[in-house]
């Protein structure tokens, strides 16, 4: 009898002859070794999946039949196996027996803490085949690959929607339940999902945790980051499925669609005006409220669009980096350079409705029907001169207190505006660019022509 439970008590340990590692038992050699030959010799008679051991097997078949055989006894969740369940008693103890060596954050589940490490590996080992990137977790693979192929598996069940991930459904449907449960404490402005508010109490905090590992550039969400990226990459995934145009993000998609549609589902509250983006809404906005919130930190200038204040900079600094393909002349922004272009092309897309001449911008024409309508309603709070817009009355206020802002880089002489500046260069560069149709001669100034104009046709 000793000698029969001495050969019994003996420890054994199996070891797998691939990767060495050891097992006490050898069914569980057997179970491991299906992982280097890829045997899955267990078949679900359902759905026809397979798996490398029997007890997955058994556990899976619950998905069919719907039995969930393990309860939480706090809150009478039930489960399909015990190890979903220990993971979900961890909500209650506040267990979280995962912790990362770098940064000491902790996690529930094992699976989440490997993918957390990744962050600071960098490691990506799951990647699309279609266009090579790479993603941390496997699932992110399975619904990356759906922008490939089309597919839209979850449907909305009020709508019929469809969407890529089944979380996207969830939070879709929050909008046909008009439900906004999560608030934000600091503005009471309230959220469809708890992630959006965390996202949102950035705008508050500053926080920008997210930064492009080639640019250096900061963002509040990974969303964000994503689009920004495809200025690196090129990548432009969502295409429209009316005239083809590719974008970034599925936003600047949506936002393009409203083009062929003519939806414009944003309307102001004081006059009714209706608007394609709610950006656009609010610019539009400050028109009632008067507000200007960006401010020129060299001028205290102020704006009521950031893209505004960003042009204006461009006079301190001097950054002109628009340039003509056929002078080199530079501009501060693109819409000048357009207006410019026309010098060349001679376009002149706008006509007065009532004698028919055409202008190469919309403000100058503007300011021509005013001869029409005899319409000056600019005036100078000194002399009460009246104008045709509010720019020639700027100018002139400059008669009355003496001010010269505009300096030639030459000689040092001083202008009251742009124009005077610009004629004046014309000394010192030669350019003449106003012809005579007649003789040919060229002059510096348009009213300089006008008056030779009137000599050479009596003469001609």
């Amino acid at each position: 009898m000793k000698q029969h439970q001495e050969i019994y008590t003996v420890e054994s340990t199996y070891t797998c002859d691939v990767c060495n590692k050891s097992f006490s038992k050898i069914y569980n050699l057997k179970a491991h070794q299906r992982v280097h030959t890829g045997e899955r010799p267990y078949r679900c008679e359902v759905c026809n999946k397979t798996f490398k051991q029997l007890s997955t097997l058994n556990v899976h078949q619950r998905v069919h039949t719907g039995e969930r055989p393990y309860r939480c006894e706090v809150c009478n969740k039930a489960f399909r196996d015990t190890s979903n369940l220990k993971i979900h008693q961890r909500l209650h103890t506040g267990e979280h027996p995962y912790q990362c060596e770098m940064c000491n954050k902790t996690f529930r589940r094992l699976e989440y803490f490997k993918v957390h490490q990744r962050v600071h590996t960098r490691e990506r080992p799951y990647c699309c085949d279609v266009c090579n990137k790479k993603f941390k977790v496997g699932g992110s693979l399975k619904q990356h690959r759906r922008v490939h192929t089309g597919e839209r598996p979850y449907g909305c069940d009020l709508c019929n929607k469809t969407f890529r991930d089944r979380s996207s459904v969830n939070f879709h449907q929050r909008v046909h339940a008009g439900g906004r449960p999560y608030r934000c404490d600091v503005c009471n402005k309230t959220f469809i999902d708890r992630r959006s508010v965390k996202v949102h109490q950035r705008v508050h905090t500053g926080e920008r945790p997210y930064q492009c590992e080639l640019c250096n550039k900061t963002f509040r969400g990974t969303g964000s980051l994503k689009v920004h990226q495809r200025l690196h990459t090129g990548e432009r995934p969502y295409r429209c499925g009316v005239c083809n145009k590719t974008f970034r993000g599925t936003g600047s998609l949506k936002e393009h669609q409203r083009v062929h549609t003519g939806e414009r589902p944003y309307r102001c509250d004081v006059c009714n005006k209706t608007f394609s983006r709610t950006g656009i809404l609010k610019e539009h906005q400050r028109i009632h409220t008067g507000e200007r919130p960006y401010r020129c930190e060299v001028c205290n200038k102020t704006f009521k669009q950031l893209s505004c204040l960003n042009m204006h900079k461009r006079v301190h600094t001097g950054k002109r980096p628009y340039c003509c393909d056929v002078c080199n002349k530079t501009f501060i922004d693109t819409s000048s350079l357009k207006v410019h272009q026309r010098v060349h092309t001679g376009e002149r897309p706008y006509r007065c409705k009532f004698c028919n001449k055409t202008f190469s911008q919309r403000g100058t024409l503007k300011v021509h029907q005013c001869v029409h309508n005899e319409e000056r309603p600019y005036h100078c709070d000194v002399c009460n001169k009246t104008f045709v817009d509010r720019r020639s009355v700027n100018v002139h206020q400059r008669v009355h207190t003496g001010e010269r802002p505009y300096r030639c880089e030459l000689c040092n002489k001083t202008f009251m505006g742009t124009g005077s500046l610009k004629v004046h260069q014309r000394l010192h560069t030669g350019e003449r660019p106003y012809r005579c149709e007649v003789c040919s001669k060229t002059f510096n100034h348009k009213c300089v022509l006008k008056r030779h104009l009137l000599n050479c046709n009596w003469q001609s």
